[in-house]
Order: C-alpha cells, then structure tokens, then sequence
C-alpha cells in the first residue's frame, strides 16, 4: 500500500542520501534526544516530559524491531518502518497543542523534531533494504 507522504513527488524527487544504517543512527539518536528532553523539562513541565518519554519509546521500540538491513531477523520491515515513522512525526507535531504547552519554548522541540523527520523521510532510501535482501538470495 503506498504511503501519501513518503510517496508523493517531492520526497521521491529528493535524493536518497540517508541509507538504512545511517537512519538506524539517526533514530536512536532521536531516542536519546527525546530522553533528555524529558529529564530536562520533568521538573517545569511534566507534560511535554511525559510525551517526550513517550515518542523517545515509540522511536525505540520501533528501532528495536526493525529490519534495516533486509535481512530477515527482525519482524519489522525497513519500509513499514518508514510508513509508522510518518506517524510518529505527526504526533511530536500535534503533542504541544494537544497537551497544552504549545505556547512554552519546549515545544519548540517537538516541532523542531517533528520537521527533522519529515526532512529524514524524504532523505532516506527505504527501498535499499529490499535491494539488499533480493542480492542476499540471489548470492
């Protein structure tokens, strides 16, 4: 099933710099991001804390059972992965103004965040991993 984000003109016009290793990076260090950014505004503002906590955990879940190489071992394939990483950028969006601290300078965060996934998603070549996994099988 196609992916109207991923899927449109402008991200299949951008070049498709950010290979499945260097998306594997980028996520964990997104997980980490979210962390501190919880650590750091659990005192001031425990909203935007608990949603940093919670899109950090999704990221890593995520992460953790993802196939980025194509090689089999993890339930989750490198494509799907994209498709649930559009989600996952739409709620770092909307969690400001859902939460209510959309006029507080954490939210900056999210929406800072929020468009680095979509700048990722359009940079990153989701269709290497299939590529990978067909000259697996045919070696």
């Amino acid at each position: 099933m196609a992916n109207p984000i991923i899927d449109n003109p402008l991200f299949e016009r951008a070049p498709k710099v950010i290979s499945p290793t260097a998306h594997a990076v980028i996520d964990y260090l997104v997980v980490a991001h979210y962390f501190v950014t919880a650590g750091a505004a659990w005192k001031n503002n425990k909203r935007a804390a608990i949603a940093a906590i919670a899109n950090g955990a999704a990221v890593l879940g995520l992460s953790m059972f993802t196939d980025y190489w194509g090689d089999g071992r993890q339930p989750i394939s490198f494509e799907t992965h994209g498709k649930v990483d559009v989600v996952q950028g739409i709620a770092a969006a909307a969690a400001p103004v859902m939460l209510g601290f959309a006029d507080e300078a954490v939210a900056g965060m999210f929406w800072g965040q929020a468009a680095s996934e979509a700048a990722v998603l359009a940079l990153t070549d989701f269709k290497a991993a299939d590529r990978d996994e067909r000259r697996l099988a045919a070696a």
